[in-house]
């Protein structure tokens, strides 16, 4: 399966908008015109993707960087926003999506953790994240629990 990453622009912020998850998992991830609207007014350095199967476009990413503060005492990486659009769902993009996002991190930043966090509820993500290297802190940030990938 070929996975690529495309950041999000003005080619395809329109199309990634547009992308949903299925209603009953609407609480696990916040709409991607929200998340790209962060990346450009948010102060805090964001990177937001568009993730392709070939050409056609099936999901988002976001990873950030946050400075050190009051809450985390050192600099911290978080994949702040991953889904797959539900036409896409239980067809392996997610699993494929994930392995090749934190390979080309790794790349990018090898010596660098990357946390994320899932709604406590949603089981899938979490077992998804666990199978790819993320173990649970059992920190929660805004009621999410937080996992942590070693770097």
């Amino acid at each position: 399966m070929t996975i690529t990453f495309k950041k999000i622009d003005s080619s395809n912020y329109k199309k990634c908008s547009l992308l949903k998850v299925n209603d009953n998992q609407n609480d696990f991830v916040a709409p991607n015109w929200y998340s790209v609207l962060e990346a450009v007014y948010e102060e805090n350095e964001k990177h937001p993707f568009a993730i392709y199967h070939d050409e056609e476009m099936v999901g988002f990413l976001m990873y950030s960087y946050y400075p050190a503060d009051e809450e985390y005492d050192k600099d911290s990486w978080w994949m702040e926003r991953f889904m797959i659009a539900k036409d896409f769902q239980g067809k392996g993009y997610g699993k494929a999506s994930l392995k090749k996002f934190i390979e080309d991190f790794q790349q990018d930043y090898p010596k660098e953790a990357l946390r994320t966090s899932a709604v406590k509820d949603n089981h899938v993500a979490i077992t998804l994240y666990e199978h790819c290297g993320f173990n649970r802190t059992g920190e929660f940030v805004e009621g999410e629990a937080v996992l942590l990938l070693e770097g």
